[in-house]
């Protein structure tokens, strides 16, 4: 079961399927957690913007999800993804 914050959010870790490398961190709401889960595409929340973030929307560089894990406890997830092109807004993989 997750366990959301104060502001409704977890932190999600992202990790590439087939090679472990950790790709980013970044946060769901239960929203977007619900489209991921239903679209296979991963969706975020922006917490700067206030609204989802459907990775890849301008880039083009798509998270395809393969699993959605919960800790232990609940308070984090870890997403096991095929990325498409580079994860990071710093343009490393």
């Amino acid at each position: 079961r997750v366990r959301w914050n104060a502001a409704g959010l977890v932190p999600v870790v992202a990790q590439q399927h087939d090679t472990e490398e950790v790709l980013m961190m970044a946060w769901m709401n239960a929203e977007a957690m619900r489209e991921t889960l239903e679209t296979g595409r991963v969706c975020y929340y922006s917490r700067s913007r206030k609204a989802l973030w459907r990775k890849g929307e301008s880039s083009g560089q798509v998270q395809w999800l393969k699993s959605l894990r919960v800790d232990c406890d609940g308070d984090t997830l870890l997403a096991r993804v095929d990325q498409v092109g580079v994860a990071c807004h710093t343009g490393r993989r």
